[in-house]
Protein backbone atom coordinates (compact mmCIF):
# COMPACT_ATOMS: atom_id res chain seq x y z
CA UNK A 1 0.00 0.00 0.00
CA UNK A 2 1.48 3.09 -1.08
CA UNK A 3 1.41 6.28 1.30
CA UNK A 4 0.42 9.53 0.54
CA UNK A 5 3.78 12.28 0.92
CA UNK A 6 1.40 13.76 3.52
CA UNK A 7 0.99 10.56 5.63
CA UNK A 8 4.31 10.06 5.12
CA UNK A 9 5.41 13.06 6.74
CA UNK A 10 2.77 13.06 9.30
CA UNK A 11 4.37 9.10 10.13
CA UNK A 12 7.76 10.71 10.04
CA UNK A 13 6.75 13.88 12.28
CA UNK A 14 5.08 11.66 15.09
CA UNK A 15 7.69 8.95 15.52
CA UNK A 16 10.45 11.89 15.69
CA UNK A 17 7.81 13.25 18.63
CA UNK A 18 7.41 10.06 20.37
CA UNK A 19 11.10 9.83 20.28
CA UNK A 20 11.96 12.95 21.97
CA UNK A 21 9.17 11.77 24.33
CA UNK A 22 10.84 8.60 25.22
CA UNK A 23 14.41 10.68 25.71
CA UNK A 24 12.42 13.07 28.02
CA UNK A 25 10.89 10.59 29.95
CA UNK A 26 14.03 8.66 30.08
CA UNK A 27 15.72 12.00 31.92
CA UNK A 28 12.96 12.67 33.85
CA UNK A 29 12.33 9.44 35.81
CA UNK A 30 15.88 9.22 36.52
CA UNK A 31 16.37 10.94 40.17
CA UNK A 32 18.99 14.25 39.84
CA UNK A 33 21.83 13.45 42.64
CA UNK A 34 20.98 15.92 45.76
CA UNK A 35 24.78 17.66 45.27
CA UNK A 36 24.98 17.42 41.67
CA UNK A 37 25.77 20.57 39.49
CA UNK A 38 22.00 21.38 38.62
CA UNK A 39 21.08 21.55 42.22
CA UNK A 40 20.27 25.06 43.46
CA UNK A 41 22.98 26.33 45.16
CA UNK A 42 23.06 26.23 49.24
CA UNK A 43 20.88 29.02 50.80
CA UNK A 44 23.78 30.46 53.58
CA UNK A 45 24.02 31.30 56.30
CA UNK A 46 22.38 27.64 57.33
CA UNK A 47 20.53 27.64 60.35
CA UNK A 48 22.15 25.67 63.05
CA UNK A 49 24.09 23.53 60.35
CA UNK A 50 24.90 20.02 61.34
CA UNK A 51 26.71 16.98 59.56
CA UNK A 52 25.98 13.52 59.63
CA UNK A 53 28.16 10.89 58.10
CA UNK A 54 27.33 6.81 57.81
CA UNK A 55 29.69 4.92 57.31
CA UNK A 56 27.94 1.90 55.84
CA UNK A 57 25.87 4.05 53.04
CA UNK A 58 29.24 6.06 52.57
CA UNK A 59 27.01 9.09 53.08
CA UNK A 60 27.71 12.51 54.46
CA UNK A 61 24.22 14.57 55.33
CA UNK A 62 24.39 18.35 55.71
CA UNK A 63 21.36 19.93 57.60
CA UNK A 64 19.85 23.17 58.08
CA UNK A 65 17.33 23.88 60.64
CA UNK A 66 17.34 19.86 60.47
CA UNK A 67 16.09 20.05 57.21
CA UNK A 68 18.56 18.02 54.70
CA UNK A 69 19.93 20.41 52.41
CA UNK A 70 23.15 17.62 51.04
CA UNK A 71 23.98 14.33 50.61
CA UNK A 72 27.55 13.91 49.51
CA UNK A 73 29.09 10.60 48.80
CA UNK A 74 32.23 9.90 51.13
CA UNK A 75 35.30 7.60 51.06
CA UNK A 76 36.77 6.51 54.52
CA UNK A 77 39.47 4.98 56.61
CA UNK A 78 41.47 1.89 54.93
CA UNK A 79 39.77 -0.25 57.43
CA UNK A 80 36.10 1.25 56.85
CA UNK A 81 34.19 -0.88 59.55
CA UNK A 82 34.38 -0.45 63.25
CA UNK A 83 34.93 2.77 65.73
CA UNK A 84 38.35 4.00 65.99
CA UNK A 85 40.37 2.65 69.32
CA UNK A 86 44.20 3.40 68.45
CA UNK A 87 46.58 5.12 66.17
CA UNK A 88 47.12 3.61 62.93
CA UNK A 89 44.65 1.13 62.88
CA UNK A 90 43.36 3.51 59.63
CA UNK A 91 39.48 3.29 61.13
CA UNK A 92 37.33 6.32 61.10
CA UNK A 93 35.66 7.11 64.31
CA UNK A 94 32.37 6.59 65.26
CA UNK A 95 30.49 8.94 67.45
CA UNK A 96 29.89 13.10 68.38
CA UNK A 97 32.53 15.75 67.77
CA UNK A 98 32.48 18.94 66.77
CA UNK A 99 34.12 20.61 63.82
CA UNK A 100 37.45 22.59 65.81
CA UNK A 101 39.27 23.72 62.59
CA UNK A 102 39.16 24.88 58.69
CA UNK A 103 42.47 24.44 56.66
CA UNK A 104 42.17 26.21 53.73
CA UNK A 105 45.88 25.66 53.10
CA UNK A 106 45.23 21.75 53.19
CA UNK A 107 47.45 18.99 51.31
CA UNK A 108 43.92 17.22 50.90
CA UNK A 109 42.91 20.51 48.92
CA UNK A 110 40.18 22.04 51.80
CA UNK A 111 39.83 20.27 55.31
CA UNK A 112 37.50 20.65 58.61
CA UNK A 113 39.07 19.15 61.53
CA UNK A 114 37.23 16.64 63.80
CA UNK A 115 37.33 16.50 67.39
CA UNK A 116 38.47 13.02 68.07
CA UNK A 117 38.58 11.93 70.33
CA UNK A 118 35.85 12.19 72.08
CA UNK A 119 34.81 12.09 75.55
CA UNK A 120 34.08 8.21 75.47
CA UNK A 121 36.96 7.54 73.15
CA UNK A 122 38.67 9.21 76.06
CA UNK A 123 37.35 6.82 79.03
CA UNK A 124 37.96 3.84 76.85
CA UNK A 125 41.38 4.33 76.39
CA UNK A 126 42.24 5.20 80.33
CA UNK A 127 40.34 2.15 80.95
CA UNK A 128 42.03 0.04 78.43
CA UNK A 129 45.56 1.74 79.82
CA UNK A 130 45.95 3.64 76.13
CA UNK A 131 46.39 7.10 77.22
CA UNK A 132 47.32 8.46 81.04
CA UNK A 133 45.15 10.04 83.31
CA UNK A 134 47.06 13.48 82.38
CA UNK A 135 46.20 12.54 79.03
CA UNK A 136 42.39 11.66 79.57
CA UNK A 137 42.35 15.34 81.76
CA UNK A 138 43.87 17.30 78.76
CA UNK A 139 41.39 15.76 76.93
CA UNK A 140 38.04 16.44 78.28
CA UNK A 141 39.44 19.70 79.00
CA UNK A 142 40.05 20.83 75.51
CA UNK A 143 36.88 19.39 74.61
CA UNK A 144 34.90 21.49 77.72
CA UNK A 145 36.67 24.54 75.80
CA UNK A 146 35.34 23.63 72.31
CA UNK A 147 39.14 23.46 71.11
CA UNK A 148 40.90 20.69 69.71
CA UNK A 149 41.79 17.75 72.02
CA UNK A 150 45.14 16.49 72.02
CA UNK A 151 46.08 15.20 68.20
CA UNK A 152 49.59 12.89 69.59
CA UNK A 153 48.17 10.22 71.82
CA UNK A 154 47.73 6.27 71.49
CA UNK A 155 44.18 7.20 70.77
CA UNK A 156 45.55 8.88 67.74
CA UNK A 157 43.88 12.23 66.00
CA UNK A 158 44.51 14.13 62.57
CA UNK A 159 41.12 12.86 61.82
CA UNK A 160 39.39 15.67 59.12
CA UNK A 161 36.60 15.98 56.59
CA UNK A 162 38.61 16.76 53.06
CA UNK A 163 39.25 16.71 49.54
CA UNK A 164 40.82 14.71 47.35
CA UNK A 165 38.26 12.10 45.96
CA UNK A 166 35.51 9.69 47.46
CA UNK A 167 35.51 7.02 45.15
CA UNK A 168 36.74 5.00 47.80
CA UNK A 169 37.92 4.03 51.20
CA UNK A 170 41.50 5.37 51.33
CA UNK A 171 42.22 7.31 54.36
CA UNK A 172 44.05 7.03 57.29
CA UNK A 173 40.72 7.31 59.20
CA UNK A 174 39.79 10.92 57.74
CA UNK A 175 35.87 11.13 55.54
CA UNK A 176 37.25 12.53 52.02
CA UNK A 177 35.07 14.16 49.71
CA UNK A 178 35.45 14.99 46.06
CA UNK A 179 36.59 18.47 45.85
CA UNK A 180 33.82 20.27 44.66
CA UNK A 181 31.33 18.78 47.17
CA UNK A 182 34.34 19.74 49.92
CA UNK A 183 34.14 23.19 48.83
CA UNK A 184 30.76 23.74 49.04
CA UNK A 185 30.48 22.47 52.59
CA UNK A 186 34.10 24.15 53.95
CA UNK A 187 32.31 27.53 52.51
CA UNK A 188 28.86 26.12 54.51
CA UNK A 189 29.64 25.16 57.50
CA UNK A 190 31.40 27.28 60.49
CA UNK A 191 33.82 25.93 63.29
CA UNK A 192 31.87 24.53 66.11
CA UNK A 193 29.22 22.87 63.74
CA UNK A 194 28.67 19.29 65.45
CA UNK A 195 29.09 16.16 63.48
CA UNK A 196 28.15 12.60 64.63
CA UNK A 197 29.74 10.01 62.61
CA UNK A 198 27.65 6.39 63.02
CA UNK A 199 27.86 3.20 61.60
Amino acid sequence: MMMSKPRIILALLLVLIGGFNLLTKTHADQPVAVNSPSTKPLKLPLVSPRIVVKKADRKLLLYSADKLVRTYHVGLGLSPVGDKVRQGDRRTPEGDFFIFTKNDKSAFYLSLGVSYPNAAHAERGLRDGLITRAEYKSIISALNAKQAPPQNTNLGGDIYIHGNGASSDWTWGCVALENDDVRELFNAVPVGTPVRIQR
